[in-house]
């Protein structure tokens, strides 16, 4: 019965989130304005800036940012005990990612799309642009050359998930003409649906392989080629093409994926094996405080979703109230999926008693994807009766579509990057949307395979520093956001008390991994984090100075009248 508990005190926190929270910010803090003319209608050209219904942006949105994290982060941190993966994903959910998603959708959209890093030089200064650029670079960098590699091994180790995960694709492709052509919107969600299931029953019976070798390149390696050929083709597609559909199915598919999986706990009713508060800790494992305000990022608040929600959410909102259905709604989804996974891996659907548990969980970081599909596989079949084989199908195909969706979600916006770089330096080359992205994807497999090898495990390489980066990434938009609201004379504690505490704790993070990489030698980690330390701390100070300038000015104005 404790699986019953936290499900039911964690959605009802979310719950609370979205009805009273989030409606408190919508209106008295971003003021939201229904007549507000939005990017997509504004600059509409096709492509990246097209008008969108809520609930097709909501799903795009939704799997963008989605990816594995929330399902990686969460079964990672629950090493330290399910009390503090609970509490941290729902409270994150309700005060923080919200607040930091839907805040970077508004205030993009204010200033005609921009990207969060652009929207910097508006709101804070023009050194503070450039210096955005490298953190944002990074991350993307990171989640584009990781989640390649995450796809790659989810194809080799479940080769039942490759038929469904590109059946996914073309079913997205039918659907986008489709809904291009305005053909009946539910009636496509029900016939898109039916055939991603339809082709995970056929997928779970055809398992796909690649030769071992192809030129050179072991299995995974030809597999991360191909995903990022794929990757490079679909973030040039316009938005309505592919990336709308796809990531509109996929968030379907995630409302089917939690309804069966939280379905599942109420039937079932699993105990739970895990420890509420772990004390068993290896010697050698990090501290709880900061190291849990890093691992469970996504699912509680994540940087990255800075960077979609200013890169491609806020182009395509149709409305700018629709901003708070879209942002906050959709990390209330993201907080949900970082819920039951934290269920999945803590229950007696994975582990039979507290001893197997441990045995699983013998150290940081040797649980993660693979064990939330081995205990939510299990705890579906258990609530369910479905075979064995489709529910560890189901949600293998899950993990990879949520990963490729941010994965060619993260190649479109390291192209605006890049452009915005030929902008900023006046290289016109730079500006064209296919050397664009082939530099992008080139980044890439350069770090794939540069430093891992014919393996194309390299991207594992600056992984260790995904956590830190990427929460002090959110920090600076957070930091963006609340300035804005200070030159507005809104109240701004509802952002910058979020951006204090991950600020703190993901610095704190960063400087003990800087520690940890000094003492190892491992100097590219070291010149990287160093690099991310220095750039957030001068965005802080030009921050500070901007706001201090600026209520300096308003003080001697008042007197002056």
């Amino acid at each position: 019965m404790q699986s019953v508990m936290i499900i039911a005190l964690g959605l009802a926190g979310m719950v609370f989130g979205w009805f009273v929270y989030s409606k408190f910010i919508a209106t008295k803090i971003y003021q939201l304005d229904p007549n507000f003319v939005t990017p997509a209608h504004e600059l509409e050209d096709g492509v990246d800036y097209v008008p969108t219904n809520k609930f097709v942006l909501w799903g795009h949105h939704f799997t963008s940012v989605a990816g594995a994290a929330p399902i990686v982060g969460p079964a990672i941190a629950v090493y330290w005990g399910w009390v503090p993966a609970v509490l941290w994903v729902t409270i994150g959910t309700i005060f923080f990612a919200g607040v930091h998603d839907f805040g970077a959708i508004w205030a993009s959209a204010r200033h005609k799309g921009k990207s969060i890093g652009a929207l910097s030089e508006e709101v804070i200064g023009k050194r503070t642009r450039a210096l955005f650029m490298i953190v944002i670079f990074l991350v993307l960098l990171m989640v584009n050359a990781v989640f390649g590699v995450v796809i790659a091994n989810a194809f080799v180790g479940t080769p039942n998930a490759v038929f469904p995960a590109w059946s996914a694709i073309v079913v997205a492709l039918i659907i986008g003409q489709l809904l291009h052509r305005n053909f009946n919107l539910t009636l496509l969600s029900i016939v898109g649906v039916a055939a991603l299931y339809g082709a995970i029953f056929v997928g779970s019976g055809l398992p796909i392989q690649l030769p071992e070798q192809v030129m050179g390149l072991g299995s995974k390696g030809s597999w991360i080629v191909i995903l990022f050929v794929y990757a490079a083709i679909a973030s040039m597609l316009p938005v309505w093409a592919l990336l709308q559909p796809r990531d509109f199915i996929n968030g379907l598919q995630l409302f089917v994926g939690l309804f069966l999986l939280y379905g599942a706990v109420l039937l079932s009713l699993p105990d739970i094996s895990a420890p509420a508060f772990n004390n068993a800790v290896t010697l050698d494992a990090p501290s709880l405080v900061p190291l849990l305000f890093v691992t469970i990022a996504c699912g509680a608040i994540s940087g990255f979703h800075g960077i979609v929600s200013s890169g491609t959410t806020s182009k395509q909102l149709d409305r700018e109230p629709d901003a708070r259905f879209v942002g906050y709604l959709g990390s209330v989804g993201e907080g949900s999926l970082a819920l039951i996974t934290i269920v999945a891996v803590s229950s007696a659907a994975l582990a039979a008693s507290p001893e197997h548990w441990h045995e699983i969980y013998d150290k940081y970081g040797s649980a993660g994807a693979g064990t939330f599909i081995q205990g939510g596989a299990q705890m579906i079949t258990n609530g369910w009766g479905l075979p064995l084989a489709i529910s560890t199908t189901l949600l293998a195909t899950m993990v990879v579509l949520f990963a490729g969706t941010t994965m060619d979600s993260g190649v479109r916006l390291q192209r605006y990057i890049i452009q915005e770089w030929g902008d900023i330096y006046g290289i016109p080359i730079l500006k064209h949307g296919i050397l664009a992205t082939l530099i992008a994807v080139t980044c890439c497999l350069l770090l794939a395979f540069g430093v891992g090898g014919a393996s194309g495990a390299g991207g594992l390489a600056i992984w260790p520093l995904f956590g830190s980066t990427n929460q002090i990434l959110a920090a600076m938009t957070l930091l963006v956001i609340s300035v804005m609201l200070i030159k507005l004379g809104r109240p701004a504690r509802y952002t910058l008390i979020p951006m204090s505490f991950v600020l703190l704790t993901s610095a704190w993070a960063a400087v003990l991994k800087l520690i940890e990489f000094y003492q190892a030698g491992n100097w590219l980690l070291v010149v990287i984090d160093v690099v991310v330390l220095v750039t957030s701390l001068m965005v802080m100070l030009e921050a500070i100075s901007v706001i201090a300038k600026f209520r300096r000015e308003n003080s001697e104005d008042g007197r002056a009248a």
